[in-house]
C-alpha cells in the first residue's frame, strides 16, 4: 500500500484500550485456533480444494495478566520478540505532551540486569534487528533474531519490564534527543508534521486524541525522574502488556520460556482508560497553516473513521483501496492522471500504523501538494467529484472484487514477515482478547457488499465529516 512515509522519524529508538471486547482471563489459559471456513466454491471431483491459509495462534494468559501469543513458523531459521504496552499517545498526562514517546527512548537506556546500550548490542551481536515505536494506543518493543537466540531475547524483555534502571542523566540524555527529534522533524523542516501531526489536532475535539503527541518543547522539559518512575509502574506492568513470540521454535519450549522469565513478575492493577469518546462531526471544518520553509501548497482532507470492527469498518478499509491505494484508484486518476494537478497521492487509515493496529477513533486522510497555480478549491472539486460518483451510483460488484484483491495482496504481504505477524496477534490481544482474528479478517471483509460500501460513503463520507488542512507556502523560490 501506498502511504505517506513523513512520520518515519517517530520509529525513535531503532530503525486499543476501550474496545477490548472481553477481560483477559485471571489465570493461565489456553486456547488454539482452528483454520476459517473456506469461502472458495466447492471442489469438483477432479480437484482437490485448496488448504485455508491459517496462521497457528496459542493464546494463553499468565497469572500475572500478561497475555502470551506464540505463533510458530518454520519457513526460515528466525524468531521474532514483541512487546506490545497498552500506552500510547492518547494516554500521556495533558502536562506531559509527548511523554508516551519520552518513555520509549528511556526504555534503552538500562534495565536491571543490561546497562545502557547494553540491550541494543546485545540483539545485534547475536545477528539481529531491534526497534521500538511509539503509537496513538500502544509502545511498542521488537526483535528478530536466528532462532537459537530466542531464550536470550525473552530473558532481556523479561529483565525491562520487571524494571528500569532510569537516572537523572540517562533522562536529561533522552531529553536532548527527542527535542532534536522535534525540532529536525517538524520545527525545521518543510512540510513538517503534515498531516500526520497536525490533522489530528484540527480534527479531533478531544483532547486525548487531539494533543501534539510528539511534544511541546516546553513540556518535555519538564518531565522529572519521579514522573518516568511513575509512569513506568503505571504502564509497564504484565497485566498491561501482550507478548507475541513469531518464528522457527516448538512451542512447548517457548512456552516454558516464557514461564520462565515472565511468570515471575509483579502484576498490577491495569491502568484506568481514558474516555476517547469524539463528538459527531456535523461541518466540515477548514484551517491554513502558514509555512516559512515550504515552496508549493499542500492540502490533506480527514474524515472520521466508523467504529472498528463494524461492518461499515470493512466497507471503509475496502473503500481505500479503491480511492487511494495504487496507481489506479480514483483519486490519483482524477488528481494526477486527468487533470494533473500533482504528481502522487498519498493516505490511508492511520498514518501510524495501519488499519488493525489501533483501538480509539481514527482518521482516514489522503494528501497531496500541488502546483501553485492550482486553487485548493479545484483540488478540492476533484475530489469531491470522485467520492460524489460512489455516492450516487455506488460500486459495482466488479470493484468490490478489485478492492478485494488488492486488499488481500497488501494484508497477506505484511503476514509473510514475523514483525508483521506479530504485530497483529500482539494488537489483537491487547485490544480485543482474541489474537486468532487474524485469520478471521478475510472472512469479515467478504462479508462486504456493494449495498454496504455505497450506504458507507453516504455515512461517512460526507462533507460534513470532514476537516480540510491547507499549508500555505512562503518560501522564497
Amino acid at each position: 500500500m501506498r502511504r505517506t512515509t513523513t512520520y518515519l522519524p517517530l520509529l525513535a529508538a531503532g530503525l486499543l484500550l476501550g474496545a477490548c471486547s472481553r477481560p483477559a482471563a485471571t489465570g493461565t489459559t489456553a486456547a488454539t485456533t482452528t483454520p476459517p471456513a473456506s469461502t472458495a466454491a466447492p471442489a469438483s471431483a477432479t480437484t482437490p480444494a485448496a488448504p485455508a491459509f491459517s496462521i497457528p495462534v496459542e493464546y494463553y494468559t499468565l497469572p500475572n495478566g500478561l497475555r502470551v501469543v506464540l505463533s510458530p513458523d518454520h519457513t526460515a531459521p528466525t524468531a521474532t520478540v514483541a512487546v506490545y504496552y497498552n500506552v500510547g499517545f492518547r494516554n500521556e498526562p495533558r502536562d506531559r505532551t509527548g511523554y508516551a514517546h519520552l518513555f520509549e527512548h528511556l526504555m534503552f537506556q538500562g534495565s536491571q540486569n543490561l546497562g545502557k546500550l547494553e540491550f541494543i548490542n546485545l540483539i545485534q551481536k547475536n545477528g539481529g534487528v531491534l526497534n521500538g515505536s511509539t503509537r496513538f494506543d500502544f509502545t511498542n518493543y521488537f526483535e528478530t533474531v536466528p532462532s537459537n537466540k530466542l531464550e536470550t531475547m525473552l530473558w532481556a524483555e523479561a529483565d525491562r519490564m520487571r524494571g528500569t534502571a532510569l537516572t537523572p542523566a540517562s533522562l536529561a540524555n533522552q531529553q536532548g534527543v527527542v527535542k532534536s527529534e522535534v525540532r529536525v522533524n517538524v520545527l525545521n523542516q518543510p512540510y513538517g508534521g503534515f498531516p500526520w501531526l497536525d490533522m489530528p489536532q484540527k480534527a479531533n475535539k478531544n483532547w486525548n486524541n487531539a494533543h501534539n503527541f510528539y511534544g511541546d518543547l516546553a513540556d518535555l522539559d519538564a518531565a522529572t525522574l519521579q514522573d518516568a518512575l511513575g509512569f513506568f509502574k503505571t504502564y509497564y506492568t504484565p497485566s498491561n502488556a501482550a507478548l507475541a513470540v513469531v518464528g522457527d521454535f516448538e512451542p512447548a519450549e517457548a512456552k516454558a520460556m516464557v514461564e520462565k522469565y515472565f511468570a515471575h513478575i509483579p502484576s498490577a492493577p491495569r491502568p484506568a482508560k481514558p474516555d476517547l469518546t469524539e463528538p459527531r462531526q456535523e461541518q466540515e471544518q477548514r484551517f491554513t497553516k502558514d509555512d516559512k520553509l515550504a515552496n508549493k501548497p499542500a492540502l490533506a482532507f480527514a474524515y472520521h473513521m466508523p467504529d472498528r470492527n463494524t461492518p461499515a469498518y470493512y466497507a471503509m478499509i475496502l473503500l481505500d483501496q479503491l480511492l487511494l491505494q495504487g496507481k489506479d484508484s480514483r483519486l490519483y486518476q482524477a488528481l494526477v492522471q486527468k487533470r494533473g494537478y500533482t504528481d502522487d497521492v498519498s493516505g490511508g487509515i492511520n498514518y501510524l500504523g495501519n488499519a488493525y493496529n489501533y483501538s480509539g477513533p481514527m482518521l482516514w486522510m489522503g494528501n497531496l501538494t500541488y502546483d501553485s497555480s492550482v486553487s485548493a478549491d479545484s483540488v478540492l472539486g476533484a475530489v469531491n467529484q470522485t467520492i460524489g460518483r460512489l455516492q450516487q451510483q455506488g460500486v459495482s460488484q466488479a470493484d468490490l472484487d478489485l478492492a478485494l484483491v488488492k486488499l488481500r495482496s497488501s494484508l497477506y504481504d505484511n503476514l509473510q514477515s514475523g514483525f508483521g505477524r506479530a504485530d497483529l496477534l500482539a494488537a489483537f490481544a491487547l485490544f480485543d482478547n482474541d489474537p486468532a482474528r487474524i485469520n478471521t479478517l478475510e472472512a469479515e471483509f467478504r462479508k462486504v457488499t456493494p449495498a454496504l460500501m455505497q450506504q458507507t460513503v453516504r455515512d461517512y463520507l460526507r462533507p460534513t465529516n470532514r476537516t480540510i488542512l491547507i499549508v500555505n507556502p512562503l518560501a522564497k523560490s
